[in-house]
């Protein structure tokens, strides 16, 4: 199997080299190699391959209110060119989209129902996540293969996220403010790439063991799928449980976990609406695949190990 990979520098594009590595030879774009505000389309015919991953995106999310045709480009021109090249080629697309698609106004109440489903309609609030759904809509409408994987509240050891800001200002910082009304999952690139990779077997090994992805057709593998791990907190529940097990793991903190202030999203005005209720049903994938996701803080914990045999630094990387 062929693999074009775009995004390759990122933080989920950094993981899926490796995780897609055993599924065939990857070809990985990073934006040095493929600016996505230029057409794809010459990149795609060029390699002509059997499986497209887009990891890449616009996800400046507060800028894209100020910059809207921008994030549209990336995020949804750049995307139906990708699904354009897709269904010429017969090849399989898989896309990451987000939680931003919603408008985070479900009643959340703790159950499982308060959670979105991929049944549930969209509505969202910011110039980015209309950017995200009309990205999504340019790969349904092109008719291709493909799978559209939502998530939330990613982080990994690589790039900017919030896991990194926590640990960076919990170093210099005696204490902190941080969100206890918006509700999400946090979800690690890692798991992100391995299950994506756990997928793509599947479809592989059900449409024949040495097929490509277009090699047999079978619809029942494909669609929108949320992959997010098991369980949901704040953004405060992450940052107390983030700098305990930092501190467990002898990391070198200023803060204290009763430390971190809960406070309102109001509290930190900014450009961009964002959803208060965050929260991906995952169960569709799960059931669909056979799997059994972990909770968030399994992997937040590999997080933080991480970060603790590098001696602290990954808020300096």
């Amino acid at each position: 199997m062929n693999i074009l990979l775009f995004g390759a520098d990122g933080q989920v594009g950094w993981e899926l080299r490796r995780a897609l590595s055993p599924l065939g030879p990857v070809t990985a774009l990073g934006r040095r190699e493929a600016d996505l505000e230029q057409p794809v389309a010459p990149l795609i015919e060029r390699q002509r391959p059997d499986l497209i991953v887009n990891a890449a995106a616009y996800t400046a999310v507060d800028r894209a209110e100020a910059e809207p045709e921008r994030a549209l480009r990336i995020n949804a021109g750049a995307v139906g060119e990708m699904a354009d090249c897709a269904a010429a080629l017969g090849a399989l697309l898989v896309h990451y989209s987000t939680d931003y698609v919603f408008d985070g106004r479900k009643p959340n109440d703790g159950s499982a129902a308060a959670a979105y489903s991929e049944t549930d309609p969209t509505g969202p609030l910011s110039a980015y996540g209309r950017s995200k759904l009309a990205g999504e809509e340019a790969i349904r409408a092109a008719g291709c293969d493909h799978l559209i994987l939502r998530t939330s509240w990613v982080y990994a050891a690589r790039g900017g996220n919030f896991a990194r800001t926590i640990l960076q200002r919990a170093r210099t910082m005696d204490r902190l403010q941080v969100v206890a009304d918006t509700y999400g999952v946090p979800t690690h690139a890692e798991l992100l790439a391995d299950v994506t990779a756990l997928v793509l077997q599947q479809v592989q090994r059900a449409r024949g063991a040495d097929a490509p992805p277009q090699g047999r057709r079978d619809p029942a593998d494909l669609g929108t799928y949320h992959l997010v791990p098991g369980g949901s907190t704040t953004w405060h529940g992450y940052a107390s449980h983030l700098i305990e097990l930092a501190r467990a793991a002898g990391i070198a903190l200023r803060v204290a976990p009763d430390a971190i202030a809960p406070v309102p999203a109001s509290t930190f005005p900014a450009a961009a609406q964002r959803p208060l209720n965050s929260r991906l049903d995952n169960r569709r994938l799960e059931r669909r695949f056979g799997l059994a996701l972990p909770d968030w803080r399994w992997h937040l914990a590999r997080f933080v190990d991480a970060v603790a045999r590098e001696g602290g630094g990954a808020a300096g990387r």
